[in-house]
């Protein structure tokens, strides 16, 4: 598949896998600080409330920053990687994953997100789709810094592969992916509002 297309097919994927049902609250292309120099587009926002019946509740809640990437030229594209939400994730490939392994390890990648990203240092995650036989990740290396399935990786399922796929979540490192938001639950809500998908 070609970048669009592939694109398109994760987006596709995630849209099903993650964000539909019964209590899902999200958006896509959201823009936040719209109208600034900070100006920033976030494919998929989801939020995550606490409870929805008090104000308390709704208040509490957790925001998660979605970046779909095709491949390896879409993640060091300059677009895309906004993570200001409490959980952030890079949604790919295992194949553009597999191909990002070694600027993750050698830290290449996070020099990246820290210079395309004004929040300094970021935690964030991986969405690895994966065919629905996958098994969770199994170990942790701690020469990698990474939690991996080491077959999934070695031998990539091509997505063009009839099969039920789901994402695998995997830490880019050795941290939580959670961070500490800056933006509050009324902004954020409102951009979400405001994308009106």
């Amino acid at each position: 598949m070609n970048r669009k297309t592939t694109t398109k097919w994760l987006s596709d994927l995630l849209i099903h896998d993650q964000l539909t049902g019964i209590g899902k609250y999200w958006a896509s292309e959201v823009v936040v600080d719209w109208g600034t120099k900070y100006e920033k587009r976030i494919d998929y926002l989801q939020y995550v409330p606490e409870g929805a019946i008090y104000a308390g509740e709704i208040e509490r809640g957790d925001f998660i920053v979605y970046e779909v990437k095709s491949c390896k030229e879409d993640v060091y594209s300059g677009n895309g990687l906004n993570f200001i939400g409490d959980e952030n994730y890079i949604v790919t490939t295992a194949e553009c994953y597999k191909s990002l392994l070694p600027d993750i390890q050698s830290g290449k990648l996070d020099g990246h997100i820290k210079a395309v990203n004004d929040a300094g240092f970021v935690r964030y995650g991986w969405m690895i789709a994966v065919p629905g036989n996958y098994r969770a990740p199994t170990r942790f290396d701690p020469q990698m810094s990474i939690m991996h399935e080491v077959m999934e990786l070695d031998k990539p399922t091509s997505i063009d592969t009839k099969a039920d796929w789901r994402f695998a979540k995997m830490p880019a490192s050795k941290f939580e992916i959670h961070k500490k938001r800056t933006k509050g639950v009324t902004e954020l809500l409102f951009c979400m509002v405001r994308s009106g998908k």
